[in-house]
């Protein structure tokens, strides 16, 4: 889950908070919901959705793995969830599983997959949240981020202040974002 204040634009900073140790990327296709849904079904789940986003889900790993509870304090920092530059309505988008993704840290591809190996599908995601909470409009269910996150990397690779990154998905547009460092 993200916070509020995590959420910037498509082309706003990635701000790497205080005390962080490893703030890495995940390109993501986000399902944004177009109407309330509670319980739905896999069958009628895509019926809710009012389109698609992309999404960089930030997440600063050591506040997300090594300091115990739950992954939301490393996801939900501010900056932590670029999106866009476009909501692309889901008409627009024949088939949501069949997607390429990508993205770059500093012009070096870094990922580079495609939506169709997602573990679960969207109407799966779409349906499994669903029975936990009620989703409103303006939702986003984050998909899942292909191999090639910094985490994966032996030695692992962390944003530092001045990196840029880069990403995509067909249909959706490219973004890019510099990490800076956290300023009071």
């Amino acid at each position: 889950m993200k916070s509020t204040s995590s959420l910037t634009g498509p082309f706003d900073n990635i701000i790497i908070p205080k005390n962080s140790e490893k703030t890495d990327w995940e390109v993501e296709l986000g399902v944004v919901i177009g109407k309330k849904a509670s319980y739905v079904s896999e069958e009628e789940a895509m019926d809710y959705v009012a389109g698609y986003v992309l999404h960089n889900d930030i997440s600063e790993r050591a506040f997300q793995l090594e300091r115990g509870g739950t992954w939301d304090k490393g996801k939900g920092c501010d900056s932590f969830a670029p999106l866009g530059p476009w909501l692309v309505t889901k008409d627009e988008i024949p088939n949501p599983h069949k997607l390429r993704l990508w993205l770059s840290l500093n012009g070096k591809i870094m990922q580079d997959s495609n939506t169709d190996d997602l573990i679960f599908n969207i109407p799966q995601l779409i349906s499994y949240s669903s029975q936990f909470m009620t989703l409103l409009p303006g939702d986003v269910i984050s998909t899942g981020t292909p191999a090639g996150v910094g985490l994966g990397f032996s030695p692992n690779i962390y944003l530092k202040p001045g990196d840029v990154v880069e990403l995509g998905i067909d249909g959706l547009g490219s973004s890019k974002q510099t990490a800076i460092a956290y300023q009071k």
